[in-house]
């Protein structure tokens, strides 16, 4: 089971929100009969938005507490599979593999469902001493976190950089140590975009013994910060002051942003073959349509369609209609960097949303 020490939310958060004016509940004067615990674990990549959410829902529900562990991606499926979380984060959908074994939290003979509520660009950042721009194509960045690029002045980064004075310098390329879905976002899109460079196929652990590893998103943010000739990736929103990379998207550079991850993921459509409330979808890293960001990451809540405790499902649901409200949405942007999801979109995760029991 989740401990539950970690998790609500942070004063630093609920400042945030109050110096904001971001509506978090417009309902925060109505009553609520809800009442337990529900207990989340999962993607660190949530972990700003889900301490805003739990906030706002936890204010309009004072008989409720939702906790959420940023485990990372797959712990987090792996608890929410045996049973010892009602819900979890995600950064890649269930597999098919997944779905088809039992869940132990579930209703006798019910599906689990996946619902993209969190959409982050991934920002590769770097930390090189008097360069302040680099830019980088998939098959540079491929071969870099690969091993094969291994000093910063080599030929291949200098054409791409005109301009700029790159060191002769030892390259370290920090990748993540745990199952983590950001780096299978991150692997889709240098398999699909740079196949020759980067065959190994897309997974949540890293599969390459170069360069250092570190665990969770600010276990990259900390090792790229303090090192010398560092890179990574990481959630954009959680970056901070780091220098950011521009990647190539067709015929120009173009740096991570909401609006651009928002943009390739209103181009994508559904996984075929799931269930009518599972929105799992199918990215096409290779898209150069204008105003597209690519290296892009989804996350999405897991929950049951039924809940074998009525009371739990009841709950669940309640949460994640906040987190898919408006209001919710506009919150985990506003302090998450998080991009809104599209009218469409929206509404077919509220439908999904309302149907769980």
């Amino acid at each position: 089971m989740i401990e539950r020490g970690l998790l609500v939310c942070t004063a630093g958060v609920l400042a945030a929100l109050l110096l904001s004016g971001c509506a978090v509940n417009e309902q925060g004067d109505t009553p609520s009969d809800l009442a337990g615990t529900i207990d989340g674990s999962g993607a660190s990549s949530q972990g700003s938005a889900q301490e805003v959410w739990v906030a706002g829902f936890q204010r309009a529900n004072a008989g409720v507490s939702v906790n959420y562990d940023p485990v990372g991606s797959g712990a987090g499926r792996q608890a929410f599979l045996a049973g010892g979380a009602d819900f979890a984060g995600s950064d890649t959908p269930l597999s098919e593999e997944e779905l088809a074994g039992e869940l132990p939290g579930c209703a006798p003979g019910s599906e689990a469902i996946d619902l993209p509520l969190y959409i982050s660009p991934i920002a590769v950042v770097f930390s090189i001493a008097g360069v302040d721009e680099l830019r980088l194509d998939a098959a540079s960045l491929a071969r870099i976190f690969s091993g094969e690029i291994t000093r910063w002045d080599d030929a291949a980064l200098v054409d791409l950089n005109p301009g700029v004075s790159l060191p002769a310098a030892e390259i370290t390329a920090v990748h993540r140590s745990d199952d983590s879905g950001t780096t299978t976002n991150f692997t889709e899109y240098l398999h699909a975009v740079a196949p020759e460079a980067w065959p190994a196929e897309p997974s949540g652990t890293f599969p390459f013994r170069s360069g250092e590893s570190a665990l969770g998103n600010s276990g990259i943010v900390g090792a790229v910060d303090g090192g010398v000739g560092t890179i990574g990736y990481v959630d954009a929103s959680k970056a901070g002051d780091l220098a950011i990379a521009s990647i190539l998207v067709g015929d120009e550079f173009v740096q991570p942003s909401a609006a651009g991850a928002a943009a390739l993921v209103d181009l994508s459509p559904r996984l075929p073959g799931r269930g009518e409330h599972d929105i799992a979808l199918e990215v096409d890293r290779t898209s150069t349509a204008q105003g597209v960001y690519p290296l892009v990451l989804i996350s999405y809540l897991i929950a049951c369609q039924e809940y074998g405790d009525a009371n739990t499902g009841e709950i669940v649901r309640g949460y994640l209609e906040h987190i898919a409200s408006p209001e919710g949405q506009a919150a985990a942007e506003e302090i998450a960097g998080s991009a809104p999801l599209a009218p469409g979109l929206l509404a077919e995760v509220q439908a999904a949303v309302a149907s769980i029991r």
